[in-house]
């Protein structure tokens, strides 16, 4: 059996979307959808019961994205887990057998992770950052054995993503990170001589309108998590993610400008500097009154619980 868990809070449409999209799955496995919802008000647990899913209810100031996805999968009875997003949906039919193939691979494969589209009214922004984590390319990724693994080896992505049970038993999530709850799981995997595989034609649509104040929030939020995902090791990681950024804004740059979307490199600039911004202050959250980390990230739960 393969069990997709879903952490959910007022998904309204796109739920109904994503379930609807689940149930289409070509795959000769029994599928069931387990759904972890906090605090829905919008129906959202009667649309899911509707359709067939496991529901369990917790209260709204109990969610963590790692805690969570912890959660419904303790609960879920399927020997391949298979986490997914309330606002993404499967391209095609051949999703979740795609997904879980390398999984038959061997004991190395602790992983796999599939491609993410951007929903039709995505902004040139969103569309490049997409294609540049999640291109048309398959890969394995591996850790070499020496220094920390890198931002490149560690990707991997809880709305796109399938592991054996087995696996998660042995290294569940973390259940004390505001996010990135993803990348902290894959480095732990990659230390353990475990192997992650990117699937390409496993392919969701999802992507996010933030606005660039909630964009400078997301990233606040990930540079929290950073040291103990993809920026982990120091000040050597610190310095890499400033060349990576320097890197990226001009590759966005040049390709906003090569494909006829000049008008958007202003908006881009500010977008960009408001995400990078969000990512050097979180990684210094520390310093910061608790008062003040609530107001500038997303899941002002988190410092609560946090103290």
């Amino acid at each position: 059996m393969i069990s997709v868990v879903i952490p959910v809070k007022d998904g309204g449409a796109g739920l109904a979307r994503c379930l609807d999209a689940i149930a289409r799955q070509q795959v000769d496995d029994e599928v069931e959808v387990v759904v972890v919802d906090s605090g829905s008000t919008d129906g959202s647990v009667e649309v899911a019961r509707s359709r067939g899913a496991r529901v369990h209810e917790i209260p709204p100031e109990e969610f963590n994205h790692g805690r969570t996805r912890n959660l419904g999968a303790g609960l879920a009875k399927g020997e391949v887990l298979a986490f997914t997003s309330q606002d993404a949906f499967a391209a095609d039919e051949r999703w979740l057998s795609l997904l879980v193939s390398p999984l038959r691979s061997g004991p190395a494969v602790a992983g796999a992770y599939g491609r993410q589209l951007p929903h039709e009214d995505a902004t040139p922004p969103e569309r490049y950052f997409l294609d540049f984590l999640y291109g048309p390319e398959p890969r394995v990724q591996r850790w070499a054995g020496e220094g920390q693994p890198t931002f490149e080896a560690t990707l991997f992505s809880n709305v796109n993503a399938a592991m054996p049970r087995g696996v998660w038993s042995e290294f569940p999530f973390a259940d004390d990170l505001i996010m990135s709850e993803d990348q902290e799981w894959s480095r732990r995997v990659l230390l353990a001589g475990r192997e992650l595989v990117y699937v390409p034609g496993a392919v969701v649509h999802h992507s996010h309108a933030y606005t660039v104040a909630g964009a400078f929030r997301r990233f606040f939020d990930s540079g929290v998590s950073a040291e103990r995902s993809y920026a982990s090791g120091g000040a050597a990681p610190g310095s890499a993610l400033r060349g990576a950024a320097s890197r990226y804004a001009r590759g966005e740059l040049a390709w906003l400008w090569r494909t006829g979307q000049r008008r958007w490199i202003p908006y881009a600039a500010a977008y960009e500097l408001a995400k990078f911004s969000g990512l050097q202050i979180g990684r210094r959250h520390r310093l910061l009154p608790v008062a003040l980390k609530r107001r500038l990230g997303a899941l002002s739960s988190y410092w609560d619980a946090a103290g």
